[in-house]
């Protein structure tokens, strides 16, 4: 884990924060929280990513053939 520094200058809090909240993103120190949150046994951790591997496949298939086949 990495310690995340961000000095709040003349241009106001509100420009920090949201830098502060980028920087937490490109970590992946929410999503990473969010995991340990919770104990998932490894079968049911790959049964969902098996999962969201098909969704994602059907989403872009529905996308391809819904794009060509308009009236």
């Amino acid at each position: 884990m990495q310690n995340i520094y961000i000095t709040v200058d003349d241009r106001g809090v509100e420009r920090s924060l949201r830098k502060f909240k980028r920087m937490c993103d490109s970590y992946g120190i929410v999503k990473q929280y969010r995991s340990r949150q919770e104990y998932k046994k490894p079968s049911i951790k790959t049964k969902e990513k098996l999962e969201a591997a098909e969704k994602r496949r059907r989403k872009t298939v529905f996308k391809t053939k819904g794009s060509r086949t308009k009236i």
